[in-house]
């Protein structure tokens, strides 16, 4: 039997039992200690996450906005009581969400220039024969389901998922100012995949109620390349600071748009003098009245009976005119 090697070398930061047999074989264990492993974590490399908790926070607030505006709009345009939650926001591979998808369900791709790549909206068929019955007249109470759609009711679902696109766009303005366009409409997500089944999406699944009864899922899938450029600003500090720039902005250029085609009073005052109510009665034509302003004096234009602009006299053709010099500044 040899003599048992010295272990007094081992570092006392790190635990080791060792066990030996003859001829020194045996079977070597570590055991590392909590300090030790401090800083360090799990990582899975077959599927990463790519998006961290304060982007899938931001995403849900993006859409707190685009469920409530979906709702007001889809009640109004099928006069049927229509209410929407979001249940998740999660990330997983494009794969694992696919996969999990029934049969019959309705995949519009669209886009959201400038992002680039394509985004999934997935219409369960328990909430799209609803919609597609009160469309054509009906009560909301078509319970078909697990069929394929007709060439008609496809150029309906394309109109509505053009609506909620249209919808959606309208909630991204907090993070950017975006466009949507629609791709295609397939049944399921195996026909046209939208990223390769590897990559990490952002998942947002709604539930919809429609009237008293109904129930089903509306999905948005992301891809993370679509989201890769702005996800600097998807933090909840960076949509509330910018929501109020954007409403401010927006609510201008409406102001700006419902009052552009309302008429107003624009005039020209040449001159003014001072006459008597009896040199009034006694004009006639032919009579010279002489005002207080030269020919070589910028004229006052007045906006509704206000001062606003300062012009020069002119004549184009046969038509006297004034060219505006400047905007009137009062003097405080």
């Amino acid at each position: 039997m040899q003599n048992q090697p010295d272990n007094s070398y081992i570092n006392d930061d790190i635990k080791a039992d060792v066990s030996y047999t003859d001829g020194f074989e045996g079977d070597f264990v570590e055991e590392t200690t909590d300090d030790f492993k401090k800083g360090y974590k799990l990582y899975n490399f077959r599927r990463p996450d790519k998006f961290s908790k304060e982007h899938l926070r931001a995403l849900q607030d993006i859409h707190r906005d685009f469920v409530r505006q979906l709702a007001l709009n889809l009640t109004a345009y099928l006069r049927l009581d229509v209410e929407m939650d979001i249940i998740s926001v999660d990330q997983l591979t494009y794969d694992e969400y696919s996969c999990s998808m029934p049969s019959f369900f309705q995949n519009g791709v669209f886009k959201l220039n400038p992002l680039s790549g394509e985004i999934s909206l997935g219409l369960s068929n328990e909430v799209l024969m609803i919609i597609l019955d009160r469309m054509l007249g009906g009560e909301g109470t078509n319970h078909d389901f697990n069929r394929d759609l007709t060439q008609i009711e496809e150029a309906l679902t394309k109109k509505i998922i053009e609506k909620i696109i249209k919808t959606l766009e309208n909630s991204w303005c907090s993070v950017l100012p975006v466009k949507s366009e629609f791709i295609s409409l397939d049944n399921g997500y195996h026909a046209v995949p939208i990223t390769n089944s590897g990559e990490i999406v952002a998942l947002l699944s709604f539930e919809i109620r429609l009237g008293q009864k109904s129930f089903g899922l509306i999905n948005l899938c992301f891809p993370y390349p679509v989201l890769e450029t702005v996800l600097q600003k998807l933090t909840p500090q960076y949509i509330f600071q910018h929501a109020n720039v954007v409403s401010n902005e927006i609510g201008r250029n409406e102001i700006l748009s419902k009052i552009n085609n309302a008429p107003i009073d624009l005039s020209v005052v040449l001159g003014t003098t001072n006459i008597l109510i009896n040199d009034v009665i006694e004009l006639k034509e032919g009579d010279v009245i002489k005002l207080d302003q030269k020919v070589d004096k910028k004229l006052s234009v007045l906006v509704n009976n206000k001062k606003k602009f300062e012009a020069m006299p002119g004549k184009i053709g046969n038509n006297l005119c004034v060219k505006i010099t400047n905007r009137y500044i009062p003097k405080e």
